[in-house]
């Protein structure tokens, strides 16, 4: 009786489900992009750009997360001695060999192959251990070795992205790419690492750091960073505490005197993240609740509504032996049947909508089965909440003054 009575009126069904299904479609939506965002911000942008288990030894921060640093700061920060290549040969030689130690330093330069040329590479001049510690599978060829590092070989490991730019259907190994003008011997090509907020990992050639790409990348035997890597975050821990000790040690700092060095690792990022989706989850749910009481607000008016319409009926209803508690039900069922098919029609429109913004932009977006089953409840919740006093009204009419009501 309920849901013939909502497609006999249709304009007032759809008035009355429109509030649930807006509130649920905004619920949905930003929920699975958040979600998506979480997992991709844990997943893929963490461990593709700071790798896992992972910490960088700076002279400064290479990503700034939170709060924007003072003029103070950055004047501090610049003061800083900057890390050398003997920084790392002498960290090398005291950690334990368990760890994986390398350099790790990087430029935008020019490449060429015969006429065609980019303007926008990525040159990086890494160790041989650059490729285990950052996890850089490679598709075609191989990564160049620890004699290819030592006696500074023109070797060259480029991304997939430079591969099909200058080689596209052609092996590329064995062939030669000018990179700032230097030739290099391609010897791989590394498989895809996709993008991050829509910026390419794989626009990049890798060569030893002691090749003449150390003339862009690393002049003066300066380094960006000492990469180390552990096989667990316990082992990452203690990694670090050594080096903290070594360094300070190595620049005579006493211990009233703070670091003058810089440690980054993903837990930067993710506890920064952490903060925002927490804020995010907090703030949502609210917004949601607004547009949730307004629909019912919306739906109680209409049920309003209709009781006053069906007064006749509930007085012919009450007249052949309907109780209370069935009338009562009558009303109840149809609030809530309403709301539930606004949350139904919400939860397509709101994964629909996530999606929609996944394929036409960098954001991520990953469907949650737990905030689902909430919007469901939040929908029957809605249309209970929304339909007790209406029915309960229902329900109390007196059948004869229902029967000569006009």
């Amino acid at each position: 009786m309920a849901f013939g009575m909502i497609r006999a009126q249709k304009l007032k069904s759809f008035f009355s489900l429109i509030g649930a299904f807006i509130g649920v479609t905004f619920l949905i939506g930003v929920v699975t992009i958040v979600n998506g965002m979480d997992r991709y911000m844990k997943d893929d942008f963490a461990g593709k750009l700071f790798g896992i288990n992972t910490f960088t030894l700076r002279f400064r921060p290479f990503v700034n997360v939170g709060q924007e640093p003072s003029r103070e700061q950055r004047r501090e920060w610049n003061r800083r001695p900057r890390l050398k290549i003997a920084d790392y040969e002498f960290l090398a030689s005291q950690l334990d060999p368990s760890y994986l130690v390398g350099v790790e330093s990087m430029n935008q330069v020019e490449a060429a192959v015969g006429t065609k040329r980019s303007r926008s590479i990525e040159a990086r001049g890494v160790t041989e251990s650059y490729f285990r510690i950052r996890k850089i599978d490679i598709a075609e060829g191989r990564v160049f070795a620890q004699p290819e590092v030592e006696h500074g070989s023109n070797v060259v490991v480029i991304g997939s992205e430079v591969a099909d730019k200058f080689f596209k259907g052609v092996d590329p190994v064995g062939r030669t790419i000018r990179v700032a003008d230097f030739p290099y011997r391609i010897i791989g090509v590394a498989a895809s690492q996709g993008k991050v907020f829509g910026q390419s990992l794989d626009k990049f050639v890798i060569a030893p750091y002691t090749s003449q790409i150390k003339r862009v990348v690393n002049p003066h035997n300066v380094v960006d960073g000492i990469i180390v890597k552990a096989q667990d975050i316990a082992g990452m821990n203690a990694a670090r505490a050594d080096v903290e000790s070594l360094m300070r040690a190595r620049r005579h700092l006493k211990p009233s005197q703070p670091d003058n060095f810089h440690f980054e690792t993903s837990d930067d990022v993710l506890s920064f993240w952490a903060n925002i989706s927490r804020i995010l989850y907090t703030v949502l749910p609210a917004l949601v609740g607004i547009s949730l009481v307004v629909g019912g607000i919306v739906i109680m008016n209409i049920m309003l509504m209709a009781v006053s319409e069906r007064t006749r009926e509930i007085g012919i209803r009450k007249s052949l032996g309907a109780r209370r508690r069935d009338i009562l039900r009558q009303f109840l069922v149809e609030a809530t049947a309403l709301s539930t098919f606004g949350a139904a029609l919400g939860i397509v429109a709101g994964i629909a909508l996530a999606y929609l913004i996944k394929a036409t932009t960098p954001m991520p977006a990953t469907v949650s089965l737990g905030w689902i089953v909430v919007a469901v409840f939040l929908g029957v919740g809605v249309g209970v909440i929304s339909g007790v006093y209406p029915a309960s009204r229902a329900s109390r009419l007196d059948p004869v003054a229902a029967l000569r009501f006009e």
